[in-house]
């Protein structure tokens, strides 16, 4: 599997998307070319670099030298937790917990239909109010009066994807101090994966709406939430949904405010919060979905898997399309429609079509070998 699919998909559907497609009002989104999308790309990309590659290079020398046989010293648990984890005493999870989980998946019974009920519920009330608000603080501007073309307009995605996951680490982490969790077994330089395709992948979602409706945006790129295997894997070690989140959360915060910090775009932002309570009012809201949102995500991964959850999320698409048309009045048309329709259709069908081959490799697996 490649490492981002996901990120790089919604990169190449920006690469197919120049900027003569914007009005003359929307290229007020623009300031120069220090915000074409490809310039702040590079400049993220560069700041994430210079956290990843000193990371990559300690991990290999501690894992070389066999840190955790000779190491010693104040530093040795932290050293311990984030590059070899406690695999060796938690390990993977057992084959009990393992076959718990795969009876969960196949339940039908009430309160598994209830719990399923619940998980949709939430994603979709989170990531629906989400998408109003990201599709609002990205093609509006702040501050206008009745003057045409007065106010500005907030450009930095990055900043967003901070505040978003800021309070999510705030929330996962109290959560993990105030109630028992299970003993921590992963690496943790292992959420480092998931935290950067997440990233990425929300960077350039809000990067788009500078150039397309939410429905184009939609239209254009509806593929498998690839992120969620990374995490769906991430659960066969001995964690909570609230341990992951905060996992994953850490290195994103530790990412986006490193590449924030180095380009000077931090004080900016929050210089703009301060000019426009709207603004810091519609930002608090996006964390507090955001937040939200990762908790249903992690735990009906954890309960149902990752093709579940892809299947939750492929219908939030098709409602927001409808929602964002309704609000902002976009128009699709009736070849967009039927765009939508078959791109949606080859994706529940592929979905279907992983299902079937896992359970029938599931079954070949359990299938006793008759010795002659």
């Amino acid at each position: 599997m490649p490492l981002f699919p996901r990120s790089l998909c919604w990169c190449a559907a920006l690469c197919v998307l120049p900027s003569v497609f914007a009005d003359a009002e929307d290229a007020s989104l623009l300031g120069g070319w220090q915000d074409v999308w490809l310039f702040r790309l590079f400049l993220n990309v560069l700041g994430y670099a210079t956290i990843i590659i000193p990371g990559y290079f300690l991990i290999s020398y501690f894992k070389r030298i066999n840190y955790l046989e000779t190491g010693r010293g104040l530093c040795f648990p932290v050293i311990k937790t984030c590059v070899f984890g406690n695999e060796s005493k938690t390990g993977l999870l057992d084959d009990d917990s393992l076959a718990a989980r795969n009876e969960s998946e196949s339940s039908s019974s009430a309160p598994q239909a209830i719990k399923l009920f619940f998980c949709a519920a939430g994603l979709q009330a989170s990531y629906l109010t989400w998408g109003v608000l990201q599709e609002r603080v990205m093609t509006r501007s702040y501050g206008a009066t009745e003057v045409e073309g007065s106010g500005e307009r907030f450009r930095d995605s990055q900043f967003l994807v901070f505040m978003n996951r800021i309070l999510a680490l705030t929330v996962s982490g109290l959560w993990c101090v105030l109630f028992k969790q299970p003993r921590h077994g992963a690496p943790m330089y292992k959420y480092s994966f998931a935290s950067l395709s997440n990233i990425l992948s929300s960077w350039c979602q809000y990067e788009a709406l500078k150039y397309i409706s939410f429905p184009t945006q939609v239209q254009h790129c509806i593929l498998g939430y690839f992120t969620s295997n990374w995490q769906d894997n991430l659960f066969k070690y001995k964690m909570s949904s609230v341990q992951m989140m905060f996992g994953v959360n850490l290195f994103s915060c530790l990412f986006t405010v490193g590449s924030l910090l180095e380009q000077g775009a931090f004080f900016n932002s929050l210089a703009f919060m301060m000019r426009h309570s709207e603004f810091t009012m519609h930002a608090v809201l996006l964390s507090v979905c955001s937040a939200f949102g990762q908790l249903f995500i992690f735990y009906t991964i954890s309960q149902f898997g990752a093709a579940v959850f892809t299947i939750i999320m492929t219908l939030r698409q098709a409602i927001a399309i409808l929602l964002s048309c309704f609000l902002y009045g976009h128009a699709v048309t009736l070849v967009g429609g039927l765009g939508v329709a078959v791109v949606f259709l080859a994706l529940f069908l592929r979905i279907y079509a992983r299902s079937r081959v896992k359970k029938s490799s599931k079954r070949a697996a359990q299938t006793p070998v008759q010795k002659v």
